[in-house]
């Protein structure tokens, strides 16, 4: 049985609805884990230095050595959660594509994964940007695609297409 998921996707792509669909659905209980936990782990310092995490106006992500270091950690974390038993979800942004997956498969090792890309329309995701209102505008625009280049997939959804309990059923069937 799938021990993590995985669901990359950009900003307000709807990777957090699924996710809540996902607890619904699948037996046994899982962990909602993602970027946006770690994020508000770190300090309010960190959210505006050179070195953590700056979001800048234009909705572009930036990232720092400190914050790379302490992803670092919290990957190995989430990684040393799943082999103790934790079923985990994560709800991720993979800002460097490729390079990013490749570090959370050399932390998930021997764990069993599933990887799914969440696919939004860059205009649908910014409209739900707007609708949310707690985003820097932009942001859903400009990683809709770099989010998913190089990355590989098991099962890819589009929340433009389906409602997240259809995308969390359809997932929750490969999980198995």
């Amino acid at each position: 049985m799938t021990q993590v998921i995985v669901l990359n996707g950009g900003s307000s792509s709807g990777k957090s609805g699924i996710v809540r669909c996902l607890q619904a659905v699948l037996p046994d209980p899982w962990l909602a884990l993602g970027t946006d936990t770690l994020v508000e782990a770190m300090p309010a310092s960190m959210r505006a230095s050179d070195g953590g995490i700056e979001f800048a106006p234009d909705g572009e992500v930036i990232v720092g050595p400190e914050f790379r270091t302490l992803e670092a950690a919290w990957i190995e974390g989430v990684a040393s959660m799943a082999r103790a038993g934790a079923r985990v979800i994560l709800d991720e942004v993979f800002l460097g594509g490729a390079d990013c997956q490749q570090r959370w498969q050399k932390a998930l090792g021997e764990l069993r994964v599933l990887w799914v890309g969440v696919r939004c329309d860059g205009a649908v995701a910014a409209g739900r940007e707007v609708a949310r209102g707690d985003r820097m505008t932009g942001m859903a625009a400009s990683q809709a695609d770099v989010v998913h280049q190089g990355v590989a997939y098991d099962l890819e959804v589009d929340t433009a297409r389906a409602e997240s309990m259809e995308c969390a059923r359809a997932i929750a069937v490969h999980a198995r």
